[in-house]
């Protein structure tokens, strides 16, 4: 007698916006032993005439749709790779920035790599440590304390502390958090932007003793990543680190989902449906009830709306140590950098290092600058100065395309492009924070949020009773690093937000394409709530903002999601007027949230 579901219901691998549901399909009496939900499958298409990649999301023994269902081709692994709870989140998520659910799951399910594959279901993986039970748990006396359930907007601790190696207090922060989840039997995902945070983060959790930690990230093989990925996939506790598409961990038992430093752009996923991880976070929270944390120096005007709205509970350490920044002032008349900054850097070069963060990147070490090699011109003139003034002392240049990540507690003076500061042992001597005026002209309706997060981290740098200098800044801004108040100061942007209708008060999405699909596709979504801020030629197209208020979000979203299929499934007249154009028509761009639009 044959055992097994009749009936799978299956979601295409395809970028096709109109394959993006459930199909039912016949499972063949030979493979029903083998389908179950979350697999791998392959299954014909019978208007393209061919085969498809498919995951398996549901069974069931009888279909509603009318007619002979086709049957799955094959299985291609037995391994079930998408979880129920990861396949609601794709789903949810998809839907509010009006995009396929199977696009989300390639940001979260590896390629398959066969002999991982193997070795794993033979038992074959990484010996790990057990997780020790919560009372064994040390290094984290003055943690935080979270309920289960919390949603919590933390402002970190500046600083640097001992873990092993030096590294950030936040990340010592998060590591204790994640380390009491997984002692309750619960799991942690620790969402960071980039490899240098996740490198502090993974210092701090092996200084606690934690066990056992999963890396998924960009800079792993594809067999790497499938591997850790099918550790997540065990009915376990663990803690998985990463980047952005870390948040779609299929880990059991989720307790902790926490995100450092929300407003950093590498957050933002370049690749369709371009969702933000803090708005996945924010999802996967509303759908498992776990811990939410979004930890920062200083918090994003997004999370800043949040707390006021009363979602996320603000919460700050107390006492909270902050540096010691003075503003400084840029005189033109005077040398780039102001008198009062050179003293500063020359008595604190008797202690330590010295940073110095500069607005454009160079490409060269000092050793090339020496060598007559020409630099970026903020990296190469700023050099040059400080080699005339500083006779003999070491200078070291970290920029993006030659990063410097660590140095030691040596005299030496450190140039760094913003976010490319190496940590110092100990913290810098004395921290000067160059081009602030040339920095807040960059065109972006968020520079005064950005730069306030880039200074404050550059200032969390610096030793304790060690001076920061903000040359050139004034106003709100300066004073909100002068007194390490940025919630005062980002409070104060939010408002003038409301007050424009700009995000993140609002939401906005941007539609190119061809200008009478546009045309129609936009009316649709102006009919569900949306009003247009601005059109504008797109490279021969046409491109609209548009505007909407939350409560209109799922309907706005769907109106341009239905224009999307509408355009992709259309055809066209031919241009001599006979019959139709069998070619597809020219596809739809829709970006919701899109932080370029404004």
């Amino acid at each position: 007698m044959t055992t097994g579901p009749a009936v799978a219901r299956v979601l295409l691998d395809s970028p096709l916006p109109q394959l993006d549901h459930l199909f039912d399909y016949r499972v063949p009496d030979e493979l029903r032993h083998a389908v179950t939900p979350g697999i791998r499958v392959r299954v014909p298409l019978r208007m393209a005439r061919r085969i498809a990649d498919a995951y398996v999301v549901e069974t069931a023994d009888d279909s509603d749709v009318p007619g002979e269902l086709s049957p799955i081709e094959a299985v291609v692994s037995e391994q079930p790779v998408l979880t129920p709870e990861v396949y609601a989140l794709a789903r949810a998520v998809a839907d509010r920035a009006a995009g396929n659910a199977s696009d989300v799951l390639r940001l979260a399910i590896p390629r398959r790599a066969v002999r991982v594959e193997k070795a794993w279901r033979d038992g074959k993986r990484p010996t790990e440590k057990e997780p020790a039970p919560a009372g064994e748990i040390t290094g984290y006396r003055d943690a935080l304390m979270l309920a289960p359930g919390s949603r919590v907007a933390v402002d970190a601790i500046p600083g640097l502390v001992h873990a092993g190696e030096w590294v950030g207090a936040w990340a010592l922060t998060l590591a204790q958090l994640a380390v009491r989840e997984v002692a309750r039997g619960r799991s942690a995902i620790l969402v960071v932007p980039d490899y240098r945070d996740q490198d502090q983060l993974e210092a701090a959790l092996a200084s606690l003793d934690a066990a056992p930690v999963l890396r998924l990230d960009a800079r792993q093989t594809n067999p790497e990543r499938y591997a850790a990925f099918l550790g997540a996939l065990e009915d376990r506790p663990c803690i998985v680190v990463g980047n952005r598409s870390a948040v779609y961990a299929p880990v059991a038992r989720p307790g902790l989902l926490a995100v450092w430093n929300d407003g950093d752009g590498l957050l933002a996923e370049p690749l369709a449906p371009y969702v933000h991880a803090r708005d996945a976070a924010l999802i996967r929270q509303e759908q498992s009830g776990c811990t939410l944390v979004l930890l920062s120096l200083a918090r994003s005007v997004a999370t800043q709306r949040l707390v006021e709205l009363g979602w996320l509970t603000p919460i700050t350490p107390s006492p909270l140590r902050a540096p010691a920044v003075v503003l400084t002032p840029d005189d033109p008349t005077s040398p780039r950098i102001p008198p009062a900054a050179w003293r500063a850097a020359r008595e604190a070069l008797q202690f330590g290092p010295v940073l110095i963060q500069v607005a454009r990147p160079g490409n060269a070490a000092l050793d090339a600058l020496r060598a007559g090699t020409p630099m970026a011109p903020d990296v190469g003139r700023t050099a040059h100065d400080l080699g005339r003034a500083f006779p003999g002392v070491v200078i070291r240049v970290s920029d993006g395309e030659r990063p410097v990540e660590r140095v030691d507690a040596d005299p030496a003076i450190v140039i760094a492009t913003r976010g490319a500061e190496p940590i110092a042992d100990g913290g810098y001597a004395a921290v000067l924070l160059l081009d602030g005026p040339r920095l807040l002209m960059r065109e972006s309706a968020r520079v005064a949020e950005d730069c306030l997060r880039w200074w404050s981290a550059a200032a969390s740098l610096a030793a304790p009773n060690a001076r920061v200098h903000l040359v050139g800044v004034g106003g709100p801004l300066g004073r909100a690093m002068a007194t390490w108040r940025q919630t005062d100061f980002l409070a104060r942007e939010l408002a003038e937000r409301r007050q424009l209708r700009f995000p993140p008060a609002v939401r906005i999405a941007t539609v190119s394409g061809p200008s009478h699909t546009v045309e129609t596709v936009v009316a649709e979504a102006t009919e569900a709530g949306a009003t247009i801020i601005a059109t504008e030629p797109d490279d021969g197209l046409l491109r609209t903002i548009l505007r909407f208020d939350y409560a209109h979000g799922a309907a706005v979203a769907g109106a341009l999601r239905t224009g999307i299929i509408r355009a992709a499934t259309g055809r066209r007249p031919r241009p001599d007027g006979q019959g139709r154009d069998r070619r597809p028509a020219p596809t739809l761009r829709v970006r919701m949230d899109d932080p370029d639009a404004l």
